[in-house]
């Protein structure tokens, strides 16, 4: 029986891969508007996310993994930067994403609560060339389109995933 769930999980994975990967081949989106976000940012996802741990070792992003995007700033959709961001789930065809930040808010965490800014730490990793620490921050989620990101980063470990997740329930 064990042998024949590994066989069930291993087709579950590869029918998923080759859905995301047919799903992203149809999105028409360009490389220039991946990098500048242009006006195809989808907005912020308001409510209760449905947050899922599932990263798979491909070349799709997956829940559960640090990729590179671009993401609009807050106060001008119309604006951004390309930045880390770790993927926590899905609304439809689009992404449910944090932004990462290596600047330490612990420092300035009353003030960044008096804005409504609240962040969690999730250590170091290769999604970041000098392997600074990280904070995700919890209270916005980005809706990104899948195409958008640039590479995947790294694979977030699944209690430092859960914490992360903890933060979202707690904060939005």
């Amino acid at each position: 029986m064990p042998s024949m769930q590994r066989f069930l999980e291993s087709v579950l994975k590869t029918l998923r891969s080759a859905t995301r990967t047919a799903q992203r081949r149809t999105t028409g989106r360009t490389q220039q508007s991946s990098r500048t976000g242009g006006d195809r940012y989808a907005g912020d996802f308001e409510g209760t996310p449905r947050i899922s741990y599932e990263p798979v070792q491909d070349d799709l992003p997956d829940p559960g993994e640090i990729v590179w995007a671009w993401v609009p700033y807050e106060e001008d959709h119309s604006q951004g930067k390309d930045r880390p961001v770790l993927v926590i789930g899905r609304d439809g065809d689009l992404l449910l994403a944090l932004q990462l930040s290596s600047q330490d808010h612990d420092k300035d965490a009353a003030d960044e609560a008096r804005w409504g800014r609240y962040w969690v730490d999730v250590g170091a990793g290769a999604w970041d060339r000098e392997r600074r620490p990280s904070e995700a921050r919890v209270d916005r989620i980005l809706r990104i389109d899948p195409a958008a990101v640039r590479r995947i980063g790294a694979v977030l470990d699944r209690e430092r995933f859960d914490e992360v997740a903890a933060g979202v329930r707690q904060h939005t």
